[in-house]
């Protein structure tokens, strides 16, 4: 059990510090990060890793501030699924604007380590 439990602190401080790289547009990281086939979903689309690089390197999103208010962990196997239920700061054509979101982020333990496979924003009503 303990085990468990680091390898959720592990996953939890995996996602903060994806949350700092995507303010900080540090793209060639986050490709690291993202595996080759992963998936992303916004309010506007769904779409791979090429172009997820791609918006973040360009400033089309720019993840300014994920403030964090709950996050949890679910360990299945080799899958780490981890639920945040953030305020979103970020840049959109130009434009700031503020949600609130239960993001969704699902990573896959290959030989290389924690690779993000799936990354989804559902916006919450209030």
């Amino acid at each position: 059990m303990a085990q468990e439990e680091g390898l959720k602190n592990q996953i939890i401080e995996l996602s903060k510090t994806k949350w700092e790289w995507m303010a900080n547009k540090e793209a060639d990281k986050l490709a690291e990060l993202f595996d080759d086939q992963s998936v992303f979903v916004h309010m506007g689309g769904s779409w791979g890793k090429e172009r997820e690089v791609n918006i973040i390197r360009s400033g089309g999103i720019w993840y300014k501030k994920a403030e964090i208010h709950e996050v949890s962990v679910e360990i299945i196997d080799n899958t780490a699924i981890l639920l945040n239920r953030i305020t979103l700061i970020a840049e959109v054509g130009g434009n700031e604007v503020t949600n609130p979101f239960e993001v969704t982020e699902v990573y896959i333990k290959k030989a290389e380590g924690w690779k993000l496979g799936s990354l989804s924003f559902t916006k919450l009503l209030q």
